[in-house]
């Protein structure tokens, strides 16, 4: 049986798609990842871009607005932002919420190698913190 995490951002375009498809990547089989959004805003092209340099093709995933079977599929969810964190709708009971304050790389500015550069830091960010809620979700309780 695997353990169905659902990440829940604002736009459902950049960071909670970065950790869906690191979950899928990192948590094989134990897992089940999907992500969606307050609303739904397309996916970033920077955050396929910097995934595929990880790897990883997250092209095929699809950007979504919460649903409430997603969120009664859900085992854990994880907010990867503070407007999603507040505007989370009620969970299930026995629904498990994690918040994780990530900064929006989709608003940086500068050259596009700076851009790039704050997507890559994000990515590698989520890329750590997917490895330690999927270790401590495989810790019996």
């Amino acid at each position: 049986m695997s353990i169905n995490i659902l990440y829940l951002c604002t736009g459902n375009s950049c960071r909670s798609q970065i950790a869906e498809g690191w979950t899928r990547a990192l948590g094989g089989e134990r897992f089940s990842a999907a992500s969606a959004g307050i609303e739904a805003h397309g996916k970033n092209p920077r955050a396929i871009e910097v995934m595929r340099e990880a790897g990883i093709d997250i092209s095929g995933q699809e950007s979504t607005i919460v649903s409430d079977e997603m969120l009664r599929r859900a085992d854990v969810v994880v907010t990867v932002c503070g407007h999603a964190d507040e505007q989370c709708p009620v969970l299930p009971p026995g629904v498990q919420k994690v918040h994780w304050p990530l900064t929006d790389p989709a608003k940086a500015s500068g050259s596009e190698a700076e851009i790039l550069a704050q997507f890559r830091a994000t990515r590698d960010d989520i890329k750590r913190r997917v490895q330690s809620l999927l270790d401590a979700l495989e810790k019996p309780v």
